[in-house]
């Protein structure tokens, strides 16, 4: 079920839609609590009947409390009102590492700093025992600066379609195997 600007959820007011994936239906949304704007991820109604589907939704939302970096966005809270459920999310509002990479081709002397931001990035949460299925590479930097220093300034690695690595796995990288 979409949700149309206007609609609330929890002390959030949709404002847009932004997207759809698997796990979600994705907006911008206006938080009247901290009067901020998040992105709010909102588990589709008939995922919401599905014990195995919510269940990993809340276990996403724990997974994504558990990591401090400043280059992995931020949950701000998970919402649930009515058959509702949402992650309220760090709003990232700038341009993508794809769209970025379709303006012209990337110096090394740009692409360093930004590739050494993604792995710190995924190293914390490796470091935590958590993988990833999809990532969003976006630059937190103003959105309206085409600089190619500002792009690389403060890079926002966004985790989707997390899952904790097994105990197994966890022991077999610390032996280094």
């Amino acid at each position: 079920m979409a949700l149309s600007p206007g609609t609330r959820l929890g002390p959030s007011e949709i404002v847009s839609a932004l997207g759809v994936g698997g796990m979600g239906e994705v907006y911008r949304a206006h938080d009247a609590k901290l009067n901020r704007d998040v992105t709010l991820k909102v588990l589709p109604g008939g995922f919401t009947l599905d014990p195995n589907r919510l269940a990993r939704f809340k276990r996403e939302a724990q997974v994504l409390a558990s990591l401090n970096h400043p280059n992995i966005g931020t949950i701000c809270g998970f919402e649930m009102s009515g058959s509702e459920h949402a992650l309220a999310l760090e709003l990232v509002d700038g341009p993508t590492l794809a769209d970025r990479i379709a303006e012209r081709a990337m110096p090394m002397r740009e692409a360093l700093p930004i590739a050494q931001q993604i792995a710190e990035a995924l190293d914390a949460a490796h470091e935590q025992g958590i993988i990833h299925r999809d990532l969003k590479l976006v630059s937190a930097s103003d959105p309206e600066s085409s600089s190619a220093a500002s792009f690389a300034s403060e890079i926002r690695v966004v985790l989707n379609g997390l899952e904790e690595l097994k105990q197994r796995v966890r022991a077999e990288a610390r032996r280094g195997g």
